[in-house]
């Protein structure tokens, strides 16, 4: 977690895919397949392209299970390093999301 720095967390959120996969991940409260929480019909490629970025902003954790890869966020991890970062950025993300619909 040492290694984590605002930028990596505020450049990785910028997207909005990455953005959306941290968001369902959050909501479910328990670890989630890569597919579970990605967008529908992206490849899996791309698919990966965006976890991997993820992880190395240290936002998400993915631990393997037999064939299957389950991802779950880092929030109570990074609100030690950044207090109230994560809960600002994704109560935005969700009263955005919330304007579209």
């Amino acid at each position: 977690m040492a290694d984590v720095t605002l930028e990596g967390i505020l450049y990785a959120l910028s997207d909005p895919v990455r953005l959306e996969i941290v968001r369902r991940l959050t909501a479910e409260g328990c670890p989630l397949n890569c597919q579970s929480a990605a967008p529908q019909n992206m490849a899996k490629s791309s698919v990966s392209h965006h976890y991997q970025i993820l992880r190395e902003a240290g936002l998400i954790r993915s631990e393997r299970r037999g064939v299957e890869v389950v991802n779950s966020p880092r929030c109570d991890e990074l609100g030690k390093r950044f207090p109230g970062l994560m809960k600002a950025i994704l109560t935005s993300a969700e009263t955005v999301a919330k304007r579209g619909k």
